[in-house]
């Protein structure tokens, strides 16, 4: 199992958490996905590490920018 973290620019309401929740557990092999509002913070765990172009990709879909990563553990 392998769990990153990741920072969501331009979330301003429990509508874009959701948006960026539905889009990222769409990806294939993530488990959970938990959204913070308050500091944009975005946690994938998920079966094997994912690439963060993949991960980019989802939060772009929902309409969102993803930082650099935060960290994580393999």
């Amino acid at each position: 199992m392998s769990t990153s973290a990741y920072t969501v620019t331009g979330m301003t309401c429990e509508h874009c958490v959701n948006a960026v929740t539905e889009e990222v557990t769409q990806v294939a092999g993530v488990q959970a996905v938990a959204v913070d509002l308050a500091t944009g913070g975005l946690t994938v765990t998920s079966a094997e590490p994912l690439d963060e172009a993949t991960v980019r990709a989802a939060v772009e879909e929902a309409g969102y920018g993803l930082a650099s990563p935060t960290g994580g553990s393999a």
